[in-house]
């Protein structure tokens, strides 16, 4: 993700497509109309179609006229994706649910953004054979979430990261251990892990992929196959499929309003009178 990114203003100017937004359903954001049928998590499945495209012309000449205008949606989110961060994400499904969604002690190796649906992957830590499970399983597009039972030895490395680039998918986020942080560190394939370590385990493949994962008590976080999650420098933030799109509009929402705070603050106004602070 290399290009400058959209301001909030010229990202919501592109969202709100007036032909688009034809006999569709919308919601107002700043005065503007934004279809909600964009940010559905299903428009992300198109991220294994848009990843197969080489070229601009490639993906014309593949897909047809017609087809593309019918993954607008897809463009959109995608959009929206880009122009984001964690942070954005987090503050949305705390305003919807009181959680953060942050997968806390997980940080970027490597200080690459990957965002995607989830396949789960657990297994104990010196089994590394079902990683090899999950990239199996994982499309184009997806994030692999790997959970071990410990720390002791690393499931994730340089040969998992470049068989994943190379099959197209989008990031891997471990609740353990990887190594091989040489390579890692600075190669192109977002990871992010708890710990680093340079032992690896066995090539037993005896975990589960594809099941629901316990990662926190309090508060309970339940990461399923399908979920979603985003990863940056500031962290990893996990959203449940089914609030994916109330919580994308909310983003949209929260980074108008800070384009808006920034604007009053180079106005000379003190940021505690703008939040409305209260001595």
């Amino acid at each position: 993700m290399g290009k400058s990114k959209l301001s909030a203003k010229s990202l919501l100017n592109e969202i709100s497509y007036k032909k688009h937004l034809k006999n569709k359903k919308t919601v107002i954001i700043n005065d503007l109309k934004i279809c909600k049928e964009d940010f559905r998590i299903e428009n992300l499945d198109n991220l294994e179609s848009e990843n197969s495209y080489k070229t601009k012309k490639d993906k014309e000449k593949i897909k047809g006229k017609n087809q593309i205008k019918k993954d607008f949606g897809f463009e959109n989110l995608k959009k929206l994706l880009d122009n984001t961060a964690s942070c954005q994400i987090s503050d949305a499904l705390n305003k919807i649910t009181k959680r953060s969604g942050v997968l806390n002690g997980i940080k970027s190796i490597n200080g690459k953004t990957a965002y995607g649906r989830v396949i789960t992957v657990e297994s104990s830590s010196d089994d590394w054979g079902t990683s090899l499970l999950g990239i199996d399983a994982a499309k184009k597009g997806n994030i692999i979430f790997i959970k071990t039972n410990g720390t002791s030895s690393a499931v994730w490395g340089e040969l998992t990261s470049s068989c994943s680039e190379k099959k197209g998918i989008n990031g891997t986020v471990i609740w353990g251990a990887v190594r091989d942080i040489n390579f890692v560190s600075e190669y192109k394939y977002p990871v992010f892990a708890r710990e680093t370590i340079p032992n690896a385990g066995n090539a037993l493949g005896l975990g589960k992929i594809n099941i629901p994962i316990k990662i926190s008590e309090n508060p309970e976080i339940i990461i399923k196959n399908g979920d979603f999650i985003f990863g940056d420098k500031s962290g990893v933030v996990h959203v449940p499929q089914e609030l994916f799109s109330e919580v994308m509009i909310k983003t949209l929402e929260i980074k108008i309003n800070e384009t808006n705070i920034i604007s009053e603050i180079e106005k000379g106004k003190p940021l505690s009178q703008i939040v409305g602070l209260k001595k």
